[in-house]
């Protein structure tokens, strides 16, 4: 693979990010390799367990520049078909029938937010920051929203998706984003000792307790949820104020609704 790294020990698999030279943001390959290695560590016996990280300072800054440039021109249809791509990638890490951990050594932004969301355990150093940004190009978090919002709840979703304001991983364990905040130093050792708990757990339990908790929690995520967001995204990527939204953020000036 390209864009990640992964590695085996003692029934963890570890899958790491690795474009640090662009804060880990994906595009469209980085979403294929995510996709396509969460359905092959699901499969395989001898994982129990999948640890979700990254390397450099970042963990992931949502989307990739020259993607963005990219999408700043598609039709509708297009849209459809480049986040149709990323809500499966999501709802495959959400889906997997191993659990899985996030392991957040930096800041999470946009996107990002979505793949800390779709894993069942997620652990912050205490310097990460958060951010759902996506309003202040003109965008909403459409295809995250479904775990995001699961994952904060709808109260805090509130404020932080309108406001796309910066918090930090105290406020993120306060709103229940996060399970543990820890220092840097510490951050192996929390993992390890999560992933140790997760392997020594019948598996077969394990992966049921995973499905009864998406089952029970709240409603499906279903196609036409999915679906909905999809929709969602590619309409206001199309519409006039998403079109200034990304220009202007491309073009590194304000917005037009910042200068009336």
């Amino acid at each position: 693979m390209k864009h990640l790294e992964l590695s085996f020990g003692n029934g963890v698999s570890t899958v790491t990010l690795n474009r640090p030279e662009v804060r880990n943001a994906f595009n469209d390959e980085v979403i294929a390799e995510l996709t396509a290695v969460f359905i092959e560590l699901g499969k395989r016996e001898e994982v129990r367990c999948i640890v979700l990280a990254a390397n450099g300072t970042s963990f992931c800054a949502g989307a990739d520049l020259n993607w963005m440039k990219r999408m700043a021109d598609y039709t509708r249809d297009e849209n459809v078909a480049d986040a149709g791509a990323l809500a499966e990638m999501l709802r495959v890490v959400y889906v997997c029938p191993k659990p899985t951990i996030a392991k957040v050594q930096g800041d999470v932004y946009a996107g990002g937010t979505g793949l800390v969301a779709a894993c069942d355990i997620a652990v912050s150093v205490d310097t990460a920051g958060y951010c759902l940004s996506e309003v202040r190009l003109g965008l909403i978090p459409a295809t995250i929203s479904p775990y995001v919002i699961r994952a904060m709840g709808a109260r805090a979703a509130h404020r932080y998706f309108l406001t796309a304001e910066r918090f930090d991983a105290a406020e993120a364990l306060r709103i229940g984003f996060v399970h543990e905040v820890v220092a840097a130093a510490e951050l192996d050792a929390k993992v390890a000792e999560l992933a140790k708990a997760l392997v020594n757990a019948g598996p077969e339990a394990v992966k049921l307790c995973k499905r009864l908790v998406q089952d029970v929690a709240q409603q499906e995520i279903s196609s036409s949820l999915i679906q909905m967001t999809v929709d969602g995204i590619a309409d206001i990527r199309v519409s006039a104020e998403g079109r200034e939204g990304v220009q202007s953020f491309l073009q590194k000036r304000k917005p037009i609704w910042l200068l009336a």
